[in-house]
């Protein structure tokens, strides 16, 4: 994990099955700059049951008559050798890559691979035995809580810091388990209530369309995001339709990197340096608004705030009336402690 906001580029099944495509993915999210490319790692027999029916959003987004989780998962499984190539691309690429695994095999399968970091999905924020597993690695976690509770959480984190993790080493992930998400459910203040109920640094894992959101979170204080995209989002698969395309996980990561840079300051309310030398140019000072003899007193007829700002500031009104000129002075003259007395 780096000092500014972890973006994760989530290639997940978009792959459907072909290690070509997860090539092109891997070069879509090189290109957007994102810190990391993850897959999904799993066998199907050991996620679901033969009988397990697909997520509504997953049969409308598929548009398949075929209702099994199994069949749908069998054909999007990386093998031992898709993994092996992917990490090494990646490398090749300058990118970072991991994957989130479903089951303890399948954490171990990744610990095997050295992966410098793990991310536990949001089905298995209840798996006690999961989490146990992923906690003894000592490595960075990350923890996506979408359809979970507080409570929940709080359990999970103790599972997690029982098990050998220090809070430190762990990310909590706001998350909504809707694909998409409508916006009236992202209820992305909850982000803050985790941060502020657990002490630990928190991020979001986004299914909404478009890229606002995720934006939006890195605002609130987000330190790493996560993000589905996609080659086409008319491509067949469970995940395509709420998934960004090519050039709009560009924009996310250019306009998070942006934000990045807007709230990273020390929070000081003061002049920027680049606004300084616009101060004299924006305000006004004190001017004549007619000529005025040597020795008459100045009123509130005499004066107008004028630009540029570089002279007596108009704060300064009742300081300057009652006094008198030191010398004649023309209208439109900008005054100086000087001309008066």
């Amino acid at each position: 994990m780096n000092t500014s906001v972890t973006i994760i580029a989530e290639a997940g099944v978009n792959h459907n099955g072909d290690i070509d495509q997860a090539k092109r993915l891997i070069d879509v999210a090189v290109e957007a700059k994102a810190d990391f490319v993850k897959f999904q790692t799993f066998k199907a027999e050991k996620l679901v049951s033969q009988e397990a029916r697909k997520a509504s959003y997953q049969s409308k987004n598929m548009g398949d008559e075929d209702d099994k989780q199994y069949n749908m998962l069998k054909a999007l499984e990386l093998s031992h050798e898709d993994h092996l190539t992917l990490i090494a691309y990646s490398e090749s690429k300058g990118i970072k890559f991991f994957s989130t695994a479903f089951d303890t095999d399948g954490l171990e399968y990744l610990n095997s691979l050295d992966l410098p970091l793990f991310k536990s999905p949001s089905g298995e924020i209840t798996n006690y035995p999961y989490l146990k597993k992923i906690a003894s690695f000592n490595k960075q976690v990350i923890l996506s809580t979408g359809m979970a509770n507080l409570g929940e959480i709080e359990v999970a984190l103790d599972v997690l810091m029982r098990n050998g993790l220090s809070r430190s080493q762990i990310t909590v992930l706001h998350c909504n388990t809707e694909y998409p998400t409508p916006m009236r459910d992202v209820n992305l203040k909850a982000m803050q209530t985790i941060q502020q109920a657990f002490g630990v640094s928190v991020g979001y894992s986004d299914h909404t369309l478009g890229i606002e959101v995720p934006i939006a979170a890195v605002a609130l204080g987000a330190t790493v995001i996560e993000k589905h995209f996609t080659l086409d989002r008319n491509l067949p698969g469970p995940d395509h339709k709420a998934s960004l395309e090519p050039q709009e996980l560009k924009a996310m990561v250019t306009a998070i990197r942006n934000i990045e840079q807007t709230i990273a300051s020390h929070g000081r309310k003061e002049p920027s340096p680049s606004e300084i030398p616009n101060k004299a140019i924006a305000r006004k000072s004190l001017h004549l608004s007619r000529d005025v003899s040597v020795g008459s007193t100045l009123t509130e007829d005499d004066l107008i705030p004028l630009r540029p700002g570089d002279g007596i500031s108009p704060m300064n009104w009742q300081n300057v009336i009652g006094r008198s000129a030191a010398h004649d002075l023309a209208a439109g003259h900008q005054l100086t402690w000087q001309d008066i007395r």
